[in-house]
């Protein structure tokens, strides 16, 4: 297989900090292709489980809802994500995440730049 795919069973989950009831795959990587500007996470979360409040200093985040329904938080701002919806957290804007479905919630993460669980990167 060429070394720019990546097969999520070849993945080692982690659990992330300032997340309840999460495990993440880091798919698209330093390591796992030597991508420099993005990064990409599947992750899976348990149902009322998600993000705690925090934001990232100068890194965009996108999340993509492959399955499950969520309650999403910006800066105050509320709204809900089912299975096909797509949000965009701002570098710096506070935001929560909790999965509301009953079964786990399966959703894509993309940072740009990557994010790499660095707790520089983080604003709590």
């Amino acid at each position: 297989m060429p070394k720019w795919i990546v097969r999520e069973a070849d993945i080692q989950g982690y659990s992330p900090a300032n997340h309840e009831g999460t495990v993440n795959k880091r798919l698209i990587s330093s390591e796992t292709v030597g991508s420099k500007y993005v990064e990409v996470l599947l992750g899976t979360i348990e149902s009322q489980q998600g993000a705690l409040p925090h934001a990232h200093p100068d890194i965009e985040q996108v999340v993509y809802m492959i399955s499950g329904t969520a309650d999403v938080e910006l800066e105050g701002e509320q709204g809900s994500m089912v299975a096909g919806d797509c949000c965009y957290f701002p570098p710096y804007k506070k935001h929560v995440f909790t999965v509301t479905s009953k079964e786990p919630a399966r959703i894509l993460v993309i940072y740009s730049p990557p994010y790499e669980e660095n707790p520089a990167k983080v604003i709590r």
